[in-house]
C-alpha cells in the first residue's frame, strides 16, 4: 500500500482552492500546461481510451480464437504444427509489448505510441483482408488443393505479425495511458483507478465476446474475408474516436530510457562493494525536498541491502548533486531497482498460469470442432464461439468482485483494495488448476465415447461439455489477469509504467512459447510405436494426460507462489523524503 500523507491525498480543505483545481502529478494537458482536474482525466478521458481497447480486443480475439481453425482448414496444417504456430504468434504478440513499452516510456510517450501502433495494426488488418480477396494472394485457386500457395502463406503471416507489432505498442501504452488519467495523490481519483482496471477488463471482455460470437459466426457462415472487413472498419472508427478525445487527456512526457538509472545503481553498487555500510540509513543520499519539484520518494527497505551502497556518499567534500550518477545514486533510485528485481520471482511464478490459459485458444477450441455443435433447429455453433463462455465468466467475475467483494472485504480487512494484489492473483491461479482438472475429465469422457463407437466419433457429445472449463477459465482470468495488470502497473517505478504493463503481457507471451516447447518435449518423450500424447488428430491424441500434467505443474508452482507472496513488500511512496520508513510488517506484504 502506498503511504501518502493526507495533505497530498486530495482531502477536501487540505489544499488551496487553486491547488484542488489543478493536477500536480507531473502530467500536462494537450497544450502542455498543468491540467485542470475538472476538464481532464478520470472517466471523461478514459471512456475514449477504453473504446479503442474494445476495438483492439474484438480484432485480436476474432483472429486468435479461430487462428488454429484457419491454419487447419485453409492452410491444411496438422494439429501439432497448427497449435505451435498459434502459440508462436501469441507469444510474439504478447512479448512485443516489452519493446513497445520501452519506446513509449523512453522516447515517444504513450499517446504517440498508441497512435502509431494503431495505424500499424490497421495496416495489418487491411493486408489480411487483401490476402483473402485478391485472386493472386488467395490460399488456393480451387477448393480441392492439397497445399496452399506460398505467396498466401507469406502475406498471411506478414499481416498477422504486423498485428503483433501493432499490439506491441498498443497494449502497454494504452492501458497505462488510461491509468495515467487518475491522480495517485488524490484520494477519490486513486480509488477510481482501482475501479478503472476492473471496468477496463469488462470492456475487454465485451470485445472478446463479440469477437468470438459475431466475428467467428461471419467466418464460419460467410467467409473469413468478410470478418476481416468488419474488424478493419471497427478499428478505423475507434482510431478516430481516440483522436477526438485528445483535449480531455492528461499526458506524461517521456523521460529517456527508464533502464539507464537502474543500470547506474547497479554499477555504483558494484564500484562501492567494499565501502563499509553506514551506521544509519539516514546517512544514505537522497535529494532534498526543496530540490525535488516532481516525482515521488520511495521509502527505504531492508531487502537487497548490497544495493544500498550505491547511495553511500564517499566524497563528502564534493556536492552530492554534482557527482556522477554512475558513482552515486539516491535512495529512491536504489529502491526502484529493488522493485524491478523483486518482480522477477513473481513473474516466473505466474508462468504456469499463462501456460494453462494458453490452452484456451488452442486445444480447447480444437476440441469444439469435433463435438456436436448443433443448437435447436439446425443452427450450428461456430467452434471458436464456445470461447464466449470464458468472456462471460470474466465479466461475471469482474462485476461481482467490483460490486460485492471489494466493498465487503474493504470493511472486513481495512485494505483499500479489499484484498492485496497478490492475493487476487493467487485466487486466479487456483482457478487455473481447477480448469486443467475439469478439462482432463471432459477429454477423458470424450475419448471414451470415441473408443466405444469410432464411427460416430464424439459427435454424440455436446460442445457444451466444454462450457464448465471455459467458465472457470474466465472466472480465474477475472482474478489473476486483472491482478497482474494492477501489480505490474503499480509496483514498477513511475517512469516505467508502460513497461510495467508489458511485463504483465510478457507473462502470457513467454507462457505461449513455453507451452509450445512443452508440447514438443512431451510429444517426443511419449511417442512409442509411432503414437504419443499428440497425434495427427484429437482422437489419436491423449490431451487428457497433458492436462493432468499441467494441473500437477500448476499445483506445485502454487506453493512456490504462496512462499514468495507471503514475503513480498509492496511499493511505499512518500512525497516527503523520509530516510527510513520500513514497512516490513505491513499487512499488504501478506498473501
Amino acid at each position: 500500500m502506498e503511504e501518502i500523507s493526507k495533505q497530498e491525498a486530495g482531502q477536501p480543505g487540505d489544499r488551496t482552492d487553486q491547488e484542488n483545481l489543478l493536477v500536480h502529478d507531473s502530467s500536462v494537458d494537450h497544450k502542455g500546461k498543468v491540467p485542470l482536474r475538472t476538464s481532464t482525466g478520470v472517466w471523461k478521458a478514459s471512456r475514449f481510451i477504453i473504446a479503442i481497447e474494445f476495438s483492439e480486443r474484438l480484432s485480436y480475439f476474432g483472429i486468435a480464437t479461430s487462428l488454429i481453425l484457419y491454419l487447419s482448414k485453409v492452410m491444411l496444417q496438422d494439429l501439432e504444427t497448427a497449435a505451435k504456430n498459434v502459440n508462436y504468434w501469441s507469444g510474439v504478440t504478447t512479448l512485443m509489448p516489452l519493446l513497445g513499452g520501452f519506446i513509449a516510456d523512453a522516447y515517444l510517450g504513450r499517446f504517440s505510441t498508441v497512435l502509431v501502433s494503431t495505424i500499424i495494426y490497421l495496416m495489418g488488418l487491411i493486408l489480411l483482408t487483401l490476402s483473402w480477396f485478391i485472386p493472386g494472394l488467395k490460399a488456393c485457386e480451387t477448393d480441392m488443393c492439397i497445399e496452399p500457395r506460398k505467396v498466401h502463406e507469406v502475406v498471411f503471416f506478414l499481416a498477422i505479425y504486423m498485428i503483433s507489432v501493432g499490439t506491441g505498442g498498443h497494449k502497454p501504452s494504452l492501458e497505462s495511458f488510461g491509468a495515467d488519467q487518475f491522480d495517485d495523490d488524490h484520494t477519490e481519483e486513486r480509488r477510481q483507478k482501482m475501479t478503472y482496471f476492473n471496468w477496463w477488463n469488462f470492456a475487454l471482455c465485451a470485445g472478446v465476446l463479440l469477437g468470438v460470437t459475431v466475428i467467428v459466426y461471419v467466418q464460419d457462415h460467410v467467409n473469413w474475408g468478410s470478418s476481416y472487413i468488419i474488424l478493419t472498419a471497427v478499428m478505423a472508427v475507434s482510431l478516430v474516436i481516440f483522436i477526438i478525445g485528445r483535449p480531455f487527456y492528461r499526458y506524461r512526457h517521456s523521460t529517456g530510457s527508464p533502464l539507464t538509472p537502474l543500470l547506474q545503481v547497479l554499477v555504483a553498487a558494484i564500484r562501492k562493494r567494499n565501502v563499509p555500510y553506514p551506521s544509519s540509513v539516514a546517512q544514505l543520499f537522497e535529494i532534498p525536498k526543496a530540490e525535488k519539484t516532481k516525482g515521488r520518494f520511495l521509502c527505504h527497505t531492508n531487502k537487497l541491502k548490497f544495493l544500498d551502497k550505491a547511495a553511500v556518499l564517499e566524497d563528502k567534500d564534493n556536492p552530492a548533486e554534482k557527482q556522477s550518477p554512475w558513482k552515486l545514486a539516491t535512495v529512491t533510485k536504489v529502491e526502484e531497482l529493488k522493485l524491478v528485481l523483486n518482480m522477477i520471482p513473481i513473474w516466473l511464478a505466474t508462468l504456469p498460469f499463462g501456460i494453462c490459459i494458453a490452452q484456451g485458444t488452442t486445444f480447447f477450441i480444437k476440441q469444439g470442432v469435433i463435438l456436436n455443435r448443433k443448437i435447436g433447429n439446425g443452427f450450428e455453433l461456430p467452434p471458436a464461439s464456445i470461447y464466449a463462455v470464458a468472456a462471460i465468466g470474466m465479466i461475471i467475475s469482474v462485476t461481482i468482485y467490483e460490486k460485492i467483494l471489494v466493498p465487503t472485504l474493504r470493511k472486513a480487512t481495512g485494505n483499500e483494495r479489499g484484498i492485496t494484489i497478490l492475493q487476487r492473483i493467487g485466487i486466479g491461479m487456483l482457478f487455473s488448476i481447477l480448469v486443467m482438472v475439469v478439462a482432463a475429465l471432459v477429454e477423458k469422457k470424450r475419448l471414451g465415447i470415441v473408443e466405444n463407437d469410432p464411427r460416430k466419433s464424439s459427435l454424440s457429445m455436446s460442445v457444451f461439455w466444454l462450457a464448465p472449463q471455459f467458465l472457470i477459465l474466465g472466472i480465474g482470468d477475472g482474478f489473476a489477469l486483472v491482478g497482474l495488470q494492477e501489480y505490474f502497473y503499480e509496483q514498477v517505478p513511475d517512469s516505467m509504467r508502460s513497461l510495467g504493463i508489458a511485463f504483465y503481457l510478457s507473462v502470457i507471451g513467454a507462457a505461449n512459447f513455453v507451452s509450445s516447447w512443452l508440447i514438443t518435449i512431451v510429444g517426443r518423450l511419449t511417442k512409442k510405436d509411432g503414437h504419443g500424447w499428440f497425434g495427427k488428430d484429437l482422437n489419436t491424441s491423449r490431451l487428457d494426460k497433458f492436462y493432468w500434467l499441467l494441473a500437477g505443474i500448476s499445483a506445485v508452482n502454487m506453493l512456490f507462489f504462496v512462499f514468495l507472496a507471503r514475503r513480498y513488500s509492496y511499493k511505499t511512496v512518500q512525497r516527503v523524503a523520509v530516510a527510513d520508513c520500513n514497512i516490513e510488517g505491513d499487512d499488504d506484504a501478506m498473501v
